[in-house]
């Protein structure tokens, strides 16, 4: 079986420095060997740091990154220096990238803009050294703070494919051959079922030097919202899609039904899904004349954009991405 480059969920273990100890030093002089406390503060623990990065498309660098440990602060010392902090390790990670508590599954940091750094985790505080704790009562407090220890976990990472578009449909709709005759990508092509088990990313040329993402997505199946086919893996990366492009094939037997099915997962996954703007695309439809055509179309919801389209013949493509750019651009309209 083919090794996927693809990686867009990584489970790694998680652990920050711990904070260095405050020190219990005294100063000692030549003419006062107790010249009262000097002791420095300990050192930060190093933090866990997500940075992203657009020219990273998937996690699969992190693959075999299963366990990141940051440094422990250093101990304060003598003179009230205080001690160096541990060590930043800093994960670098796509655009679209959330952080998860794998035990409370709540979303701890979220990676949106190139060079956007996020402090996922923090090191333990350093300790105060002993020279925090003398009083008019007690010159010579023989007492410092430990370090505060750090955090850890297993933790998840886990991509959301950052797209203008989604392109949603059964397996066999006629995505990517849609995808790689409107943009410059090449995903695989061919007529059996989850050819694409990844997404992949294409820029569309649009008019006046203008472009957008689209991205072809895992087909959907009846029952992914609960985790069959591709499920969730494919559902989740279009949450992140401003419009939703359904691709139904022209010699679906039911064009109404296909549609309602794939709504329907949808909305059993996230209902707020249901928000983003829908436009429906009849592939294959090459050979429909103009009387199939109407009778298509009287099937489908009348609320959403229709476009016949034939990717071999290039038939409606022009009109789709109008209807697409216009969908993206409702300010302009």
């Amino acid at each position: 079986m083919e090794k996927s480059n693809f990686v867009d969920q990584i489970r790694i273990f998680c652990k920050t420095g711990h904070g260095g100890a405050g020190s219990k030093h005294f100063m000692r002089t030549k003419f006062n060997a107790m010249a009262g406390p000097d002791g420095g503060d300990g050192g930060r623990g190093g933090n866990i740091i997500l940075k992203g990065n657009k020219n990273l498309w998937t996690l699969l660098h992190l693959r075999y990154y299963k366990n990141v440990i940051a440094e422990d602060g250093r101990s304060g010392d003598k003179n009230n220096m205080t001690g160096r902090d541990g060590k930043d390790i800093i994960i670098e990670v796509p655009l679209g990238t959330i952080a998860r508590n794998e035990e409370t599954d709540e979303t701890e940091a979220e990676i949106m803009e190139d060079g956007q750094t996020v402090v996922w985790l923090k090191g333990g505080r350093g300790g105060w050294g002993n020279v925090h704790f003398a009083t008019a009562t007690n010159q010579a407090p023989e007492y410092a703070q430990p370090g505060e220890p750090g955090i850890e976990g297993w933790k998840v990472l886990e991509l959301k494919v950052l797209a203008d578009v989604g392109l949603v449909g059964f397996p066999n709709a006629g995505k990517s051959t849609l995808l790689s005759v409107i943009s410059a990508a090449k995903p695989k092509i061919a007529d059996y079922a989850f050819t694409t088990i990844n997404p992949q990313l294409g820029m569309v040329d649009y008019r006046d030097g203008r472009s957008f993402c689209v991205a072809d997505l895992p087909g959907i199946i009846e029952g992914a919202a609960e985790g069959r086919g591709l499920g969730h893996r494919f559902l989740r990366h279009i949450e992140r899609n401003s419009v939703l492009l359904f691709v139904i094939p022209a010699d679906s037997q039911h064009h109404s039904k296909e549609f309602n099915i794939l709504l329907n997962e949808l909305e059993e996954y996230n209902p707020e899904l249901l928000d983003k703007q829908f436009i429906i695309a009849i592939s294959k439809s090459d050979m429909l004349d103009e009387e199939l055509q109407k009778a298509i179309r009287e099937e489908l919801p009348t609320e959403y954009p229709v476009v016949f389209i034939s990717s071999a013949s290039q038939k409606g493509l022009t009109e789709l991405k109008d209807e697409l750019w216009k969908a993206l651009q409702p300010e302009n309209q």
